[in-house]
């Protein structure tokens, strides 16, 4: 075991600004929380005074470390390094903007121990903070999401969450080049729970997730954990070849009716057969390519929690309570 409990990590890129209001708020709370702790803050290639600032917040805060990567490669890598980073058994990730409250980390701590739970996610509970267009694009992405990677995915979850060491572990070990952590971490099966919390405004600067990145998170979390834009080609080859067939009848009547000129019936059938095949063994390609990028994704088909074997009485499963069967 580790002789730090608890890591922070807060990835961060043109956070300048934010940065005094952060550590004002963060270090009374991780110092109120009795345990031994490091802040793992990630510049993910800012072009501000970012890392200096943090540096300089180091000299009088030594629990503070500074990682730095060598150019902008986006939050989900800088989430990954400092995970990768950190040293504690319990990892909590958390945005500068001040958004997520760092108060609730006791909470989440508190209720990870209590409860034996190994994963506790920060659920948005109101966010009348946020402006219309954000709060309505949020919902219908993580509607969008539950439906096509599972139930399992917490709604109004972002990546304000606690991890045990043993998920971390996890998934360090996974080869994912575009993680998207609010539906990787679901998808390991790992004992859950959830504290709610009122979501704040942003305490200084801007955002750093415009619409432009918030499109690229929706098709990274689709194209990482569902084949359904590769199987798309496949429900069009069949709705295109039962349309075809009804043309077929259509072409053929309208041949027997004599209101054709000749030939315009057997290309008009020919070249709808065709279509209709092409598309259906398009879709098929599609389903074999994501067959083989699922085998190149290595995703471990399970994960074993407990054997009865090994086990001791302090780690017989107990029944998870309701929070945790998300």
């Amino acid at each position: 075991m580790s002789s730090i409990v608890l890591s922070v990590v807060v990835p961060m890129y043109n956070e300048e600004a934010v940065i005094p209001a952060l550590v004002e708020r963060l270090r009374p709370t991780l110092d109120g929380l009795g345990v031994s702790y490091e802040v793992v803050t990630v510049d993910d290639g800012s072009a501000d005074r970012t890392a200096q600032v943090l540096f300089e917040q180091g000299r009088t805060w030594p629990e503070l470390r500074l990682v730095r990567l060598r150019q902008n490669s986006g939050h989900q890598a800088a989430l990954t390094a400092g995970l990768h980073r950190s040293r504690g058994d319990w990892v909590v990730s958390i945005d500068a903007d001040l958004q997520d409250p760092p108060e609730t980390i006791a909470d989440m701590l508190r209720t990870a121990r209590d409860q034996g739970l190994d994963v506790v996610y920060g659920i948005r509970s109101d966010r009348s903070t946020d402006t219309f267009f954000k709060r309505h694009t949020a919902g219908a992405y993580y509607k969008l999401m539950r439906r096509m990677v599972g139930a399992d995915v917490p709604a109004q979850a972002g990546d304000f969450r606690l991890l045990s060491r043993e998920v971390v572990d996890v998934l360090r070990v996974l080869p994912e080049r575009t993680p998207v952590y609010r539906l990787l971490v679901p998808s390991l099966g790992f004992a859950s729970g959830t504290v709610s919390y009122v979501r704040e405004k942003r305490a200084a600067g801007e955002t750093k997730y415009p619409l432009r990145k918030m499109v690229a998170l929706a098709w990274d979390s689709a194209a990482n954990f569902s084949a359904a834009p590769l199987r798309l080609a496949t429900w069009l080859g069949i709705v295109a070849f039962v349309a075809c067939l009804g043309l077929m009848v259509f072409g053929l009547v309208v041949w027997a009716n004599g209101t054709v000129i000749p030939g315009w019936t057997s290309l008009f059938l020919a070249v709808l057969l065709l279509s209709g095949v092409q598309l259906i063994c398009l879709g098929l390609l599609g389903e074999y390519v994501a067959r083989i990028y699922q085998t190149v994704q290595n995703r471990p088909a399970f994960h074993i929690g407990f054997d009865s074997v090994a086990a001791t009485p302090a780690e017989i499963p107990q029944q998870r309570s309701a929070a945790g069967a998300l």
